[in-house]
């Protein structure tokens, strides 16, 4: 996906999402794609409110719907009650998003690629599962020749963004690793989101 792909998706949204990687999708142009981005905007349907929030989720991600319906489906299992803070908690401890929010990369997509190569250990063992849940107490880290890339040098010299408090670096030799110390909830989203619109979108669809 090109860089004009992912500036036009979040001006479509009119905010940044960080697992898209670079910054500034907004800093040019606010309103959205197209000849009608400057008229003022008309007020959103409840269903389009809704599915605006569902689709913050998508693109922030990298999920597919179905993706998406299926951490829906365990979250509700999990957890009947604010079943969508247990959704959170299940995306924000995939491991490509755990490599994402340690720095390791700039974006969902590059930490996926990281993953799907071989280049991250959980536990001491390489997974190439990005979408594996970790569970509190399980570490991550690079591979040796991973942590040595200039592409996980620079961005672990320049973060996406800062380290949230689920996560704690320990250091292990000449490589960072990363821990999950707790429980991630929706204070931890990294971009505006109102949760009750995803209860209600997937509460019309019986998922």
């Amino acid at each position: 996906m090109s860089n004009r792909t992912r500036f036009k998706m979040q001006r479509a949204l009119g905010l940044e999402l960080p697992g898209l990687g670079k910054p500034g999708a907004l800093a040019k142009r606010s309103y959205p794609p197209g000849q009608h981005g400057k008229t003022k905007t008309r007020k959103l349907s409840e269903f389009a409110s809704q599915l605006r929030e569902k689709q913050k989720l998508l693109f922030h991600y990298g999920l597919r719907e179905e993706q998406l319906r299926r951490f829906v489906r365990n979250a509700r299992t999990l957890q009947q009650f604010n079943w969508v803070e247990g959704l959170i908690g299940l995306l924000e401890r995939r491991l490509d998003n755990i490599v994402f929010r340690l720095g390791f990369a700039r974006s969902m997509a590059a930490a996926r690629q990281l993953v799907s190569h071989g280049h991250v250990m959980v536990n001491g063992r390489i997974l190439t599962i990005g979408s594996a849940v970790l569970r509190v107490g399980d570490f991550v880290k690079l591979t040796e020749y991973a942590s040595s890339m200039q592409a996980t040098v620079e961005s672990r010299q320049s973060p996406r963004l800062s380290l949230p408090h689920y996560l704690q670096f320990t250091i292990e030799g000449a490589t960072d690793r990363g821990v999950v110390r707790m429980q991630p909830s929706l204070e931890h989203v990294p971009f505006e989101f109102d949760p009750s619109q995803i209860s209600e979108y997937y509460a019309k669809l019986g998922v």
